[in-house]
């Protein structure tokens, strides 16, 4: 059955009457009081407590600081909680607290008096009977606040009676902010200097009782995170010591912007610690994904690099924009802070995706790995749900953050809450991973000094220390590894005929590697030196052999053939041509071995005569770098080479100039009938 129409006007009257009724009271303030004077009684060596209530209106009026206003219909609050707890839920912008002041003539007080002020949210003046006697910060319309400070002190002089009043401004609201901030967050203190100076000294030694847990942690994180710099600076390839010490250095800073009582205006304070905490988080997501052994793999990697993209751009937009928070753009950067959070707050949940990653692989890993990427993961997930539930907690009015930031208990001053304890923990991990990770370095350095130890001993046998006697000749050689064993390689192997083979050559790479290369190389060219004594054939036999055995590398190498009727014979790999009395032998060009089965070597021959001097060498004497980058060159070669010299002399030469490859050098002197041969060689051991 439809109603009447003639009753919609009455019904229509009731609800706008019931409309106005619920908005009335809903806006409702604490209603307003009488005047009230405070007589403050017993002033001696003790502060007394600016306790009972204090007038307080919202609004901004200059003429408020007066002492004769009538501040008689304003709102009673009281100094011991934020305006925001008692009436003024969300409030921003400006607001005044005025307070009675009469000192009891009894107390016989005539010294002047200080006042101790706690930190008031945001910027204030301080006002007595209408003149301004301090501030702390600056009011709009370029406001400046601050972070984190200690209680202010301000001098009163000699007083009887007046009023007391405090002019404060409170900046817009982040995403994060309770509606229960704004004005005093502690009670103010009347006294003597001397009164004053001892409750402010209080009040400090209570803040440092309370931060020694703070301190300690903190000071443990910084010797890990320098233990961690180093060992990575000795290693550099050890990435997870990198993300270690970035993710134990950041909660430090952190703590120094916006802990340590020290006077950072909180806009300045706030846009910094945005890139602390993102690299904070960055960093941890890095040490997981290295300590999960995920590395390998391409989809993790590539999912990695594209989240910390978008969560390097969301968060770091939200640090640029707080430095817009105090000026006549603060309302709009309040809505991009909303929006922004709401994009990087999710994307802080990283750490999970990463250890299902892990358990879906069913990666087995070291229990050490296995506790710093739990603990590092248990620690960011708290802050992160703790981060997550104050967003727009003044509409939600979620409990869960403060649950989370709550002490569970307290030692000594020091109140340890969740946090707290997940950081505890993580230290520990983090103290074990390192201790396990000393001991399987130190197993496996030395089992690699013991491969070392092995490829030495085994090129030592490759490159003897003692020389056969090349007849007709004199020979010096030089040998002289960039690291502890190299790529270069010489053999002197005689043949029947009373010939001789001249082997020299140099395999890519340096170190271990082309060190087993080497050992390749060198029983190749023994197998084959008699089947092939002619220096083409034995290079093209070699090349067969080699190709698709170096791993992709190649070696070059150059062979003389010297034999008793005074003739020689040379070919050529790939290898820099070897000097002839001052002047480059011109030998056929051609590849060196390894690069393609189908290469065919040419060969060179001429005759010696007595006195006719030979220099072989490797490019490592050629490529001396010294320390401004500039090569040795073919000009200082050819210096070098314009008189005979020995070897040592000439490996002696590029090493002063700046080594930075193996050098091998040979030379070999032709005699005349009735000289005796001699074969001196520098080996490796002798030229440390």
């Amino acid at each position: 059955m439809r109603p009447s129409r003639s009753l919609f006007p009455i019904l229509w009257i009731f609800i706008c009457l019931g409309s106005v009724a619920a908005l009335a009271s809903a806006a409702e303030l604490p209603p307003p009081v009488s005047p009230l004077a405070h007589t403050i009684e017993g002033l001696g060596k003790d502060a007394i407590p600016l306790e009972g209530a204090w007038a307080f209106h919202t609004g901004d009026d200059p003429s408020w600081a007066s002492p004769s206003l009538d501040d008689s219909q304003w709102t009673r609050i009281t100094a011991d909680d934020t305006w925001g707890s008692q009436g003024f839920y969300a409030f921003t912008g400006y607001a005044w607290y005025r307070y009675h002041l009469t000192i009891d003539p009894t107390t016989g007080t005539s010294k002047d008096l200080a006042l101790l002020i706690p930190q008031i949210d945001d910027a204030y003046e301080l006002y007595w009977n209408g003149q301004l006697i301090g501030k702390n910060g600056k009011l709009p319309p370029d406001p400046t606040w601050y972070i984190s400070q200690p209680p202010q002190t301000y001098g009163l002089g000699h007083i009887v009676s007046g009023v007391l009043a405090i002019r404060v401004w409170k900046s817009v609201l982040a995403s994060n902010d309770a509606g229960t901030l704004g004005g005093f967050e502690g009670m103010p203190y009347l006294g003597s200097p001397e009164a004053i100076a001892n409750r402010k000294a209080q009040n400090d030694y209570k803040w440092l009782r309370g931060q020694q847990f703070t301190f300690g942690l903190d000071s443990l994180y910084a010797l890990v995170a320098l233990l961690s710099l180093l060992g990575w600076f000795r290693d550099r390839k050890q990435w997870v010591l990198l993300a270690m010490a970035g993710y134990a250095l950041m909660p430090i800073a952190g703590q120094v912007l916006s802990q340590m009582r020290i006077p950072f205006p909180y806009v300045f304070a706030l846009g910094m610690l945005q890139p602390v905490l993102m690299l904070q988080d960055i960093c941890l997501w890095i040490l997981v994904l290295l300590l999960l052994d995920l590395e390998n793999s391409k989809r993790i990697v590539h999912l990695a690099r594209l989240w910390i993209f978008a969560f390097v751009i969301a968060f770091g937009l939200d640090g640029v924009i707080t430095f817009w928070w105090g000026s006549q753009w603060a309302r709009q950067m309040q809505l991009a802070d909303a929006v922004l959070t709401c994009i990087f707050t999710p994307l802080e949940t990283f750490p999970i995706v990463l250890v299902i990653a892990a358990l879906v692989q069913r990666k087995r890993l070291d229990p050490a790995r296995w506790a710093v990427a739990a603990a590092a993961f248990i620690t960011e997930m708290i802050f992160v749900v703790r981060n997550g539930a104050t967003q727009f907690v003044r509409f939600t009015h979620w409990t869960l953050g403060d649950k989370l930031a709550a002490p569970l208990f307290t030692i000594n001053g020091n109140p340890i809450g969740s946090r707290q304890l997940a950081n505890i923990l993580l230290l520990i991990s983090i103290v074990y991973a390192v201790y396990r990770f000393s001991i399987e370095n130190r197993k496996q350095q030395a089992a690699l000094e013991q491969e070392f130890k092995n490829a030495a001993e085994l090129q030592q046998v490759l490159i003897p220390e003692t020389l056969p006697v090349v007849p007709g000749f004199t020979v010096t050689s030089a040998y002289r590894p960039a690291q502890q064993v190299g790529g270069d390689f010489f053999q002197i192997i005689p043949i029947e005929g009373g010939s001789t083979l001249v082997i020299l050559g140099d395999v890519s790479g340096k170190g271990l590697r082309a060190a087993m290369a080497v050992s390749l190389i060198v029983g190749a060219l023994r197998a084959l030196a008699d089947d092939y004594p002619s220096p083409a054939h034995l290079l093209t036999q070699l090349n067969r052999r080699l190709f698709g055995r170096l791993q992709g590398g190649f070696a070059t190498c150059l062979i003389l053939l010297l034999k008793p009727n005074s003739t020689c014979t040379v070919a050529s790999a790939g290898h820099p041509a070897p000097y002839l009395n001052k002047t480059e032998i011109e030998i056929p060009g051609a590849l060196p071995l390894g690069v393609s089965q189908s290469t065919a070597y040419m060969e060179r021959e001429f005759a010696t005569r007595p006195g006719d001097h030979f220099a072989l060498y490797t490019d490592g004497l050629l490529e001396a770098r010294n320390r401004t980058g500039e090569l040795y060159g073919f000009a200082r070669l050819d210096h070098l080479f314009s008189s005979p010299t020995n070897a040592e002399t000439a490996t002696q030469a590029a090493v002063n100039f700046g080594q930075d490859d193996d050098i091998t050098v040979l030379t070999l002197t032709r005699l005349t009938a009735g000289e005796e041969s001699l074969a001196i060689h520098l080996a490796p051991s002798l030229q440390s």
